[in-house]
């Protein structure tokens, strides 16, 4: 059981994440332990005969670039955010990297506008790569 610890990655409370697809580096990303699902700030989402079409992040963000993103792989998930209420969103995979580690993991879009960071990484990306560390922030960056 040590071992396998010693093989995961430290990680802090905040890091800065890069979504090498889109050309979007240094995101900062809430490291939520407590969050079954990561996700992702998204605007304009719809359902096009091409498939999911959105916007990574919104015009009041500095990570915006007008790209539309369009997924033909894509499901709908009932999820509950931290205000208890259940809603509907959309889920996708995306590539994605956390402290010089790829990872394709699957993110629900949201209108993150509200938060403080635009993309919350949860258990299912941290589970058996990453150890958290909440004393810190960005220790994780290779």
């Amino acid at each position: 059981m040590l071992d396998d610890f010693s093989q995961k990655k430290v990680i802090g409370q905040v890091e800065a994440i890069d979504l090498p697809e889109q050309s979007i580096f240094d995101v900062p990303a809430r490291i939520d332990t407590g969050a079954r699902t990561s996700a992702l700030w998204a605007s304009n989402i719809r359902k096009t005969d091409n498939g999911l079409v959105f916007k990574l992040f919104d015009v009041e963000s500095k990570f915006y670039t007008g790209k539309d993103i369009i997924c033909n792989e894509f499901e709908m998930r009932q999820v509950t955010p931290s205000n208890g209420v259940a809603e509907d969103r959309y889920m996708i995979k995306m590539l994605v990297i956390i402290s010089g580690k790829k990872i394709r993991a699957r993110f629900t879009l949201a209108n993150r506008s509200t938060q403080k960071y635009p993309v919350l990484v949860g258990r299912n990306i941290l589970r058996g790569k990453f150890v958290v560390d909440v004393k810190h922030k960005h220790i994780g960056r290779a």
